[in-house]
């Protein structure tokens, strides 16, 4: 079972997007993830927002031209996704096991992120194998994101995976780290308890 399958009973689909839409209207920025991906391929650039939850980030992708496809396991954050979205291409699957050949889709996107926790949320034991899934489903030269959080003051799980730790699965599954920041502002990493990594095919 995955932590956050634990944490919320995947039925916080709605309390989800209520939370995100209450920060946007009052003047938070909530599109952060999408304005870093967004910095590093070119719009029509394919990108496979993994866990990607209601949609929050893969919907601004979108809307700035990026050709998206979004995935995760839980089906109360799909339907919100669903509905706010409903002409983009939104897959059920766990990661552990995600195979774009059996939905229907090419393994060849030119990035992969992975936001809002996915990482430290996974089944314990599955993280390297959703690296490895995530950096097949990259074309060559393609790039894998992920921010999480490392520590409980950055976590709503106790810690489970450090940075050297995903640096090592992510070098298994042929990856190699380009950079390294604190936010998804890009402001320099400072060895603190949140990381955003980008890897590269």
């Amino acid at each position: 079972m995955s932590r956050w399958r634990e944490l919320t009973g995947e039925t916080s689909g709605e309390d989800y997007a209520a939370r995100f839409a209450a920060l946007a209207r009052s003047g938070k920025d909530v599109h952060g993830e999408a304005r870093f991906c967004a910095a590093l391929v070119p719009a029509g650039a394919r990108v496979l927002d993994a866990g990607c939850g209601t949609g929050r980030v893969m919907i601004r992708l979108a809307e700035l031209g990026y050709d998206c496809v979004g995935v995760d396991l839980d089906a109360s954050m799909l339907a919100v996704a669903r509905r706010q979205a409903p002409e983009l291409p939104w897959f059920q699957a766990d990661l552990a096991e995600f195979d774009p050949a059996v939905l229907g889709i090419a393994a060849d996107f030119d990035l992969v992120v992975a936001a809002g926790n996915v990482i430290p949320l996974l089944a314990p034991g599955t993280e390297a194998t959703v690296v490895e899934r995530l950096a097949a489903a990259l074309r060559p030269g393609g790039l894998l994101v992920a921010g999480f959080g490392l520590d409980e003051a950055h976590l709503p799980v106790p810690p489970s995976i450090t940075l050297p730790e995903y640096d090592t699965y992510c070098a298994a599954a042929g990856l190699t780290l380009v950079d390294r920041f604190a936010t998804w502002d890009a402001d320099p990493y400072d060895e603190g308890g949140y990381a955003v990594s980008v890897h590269r095919r």
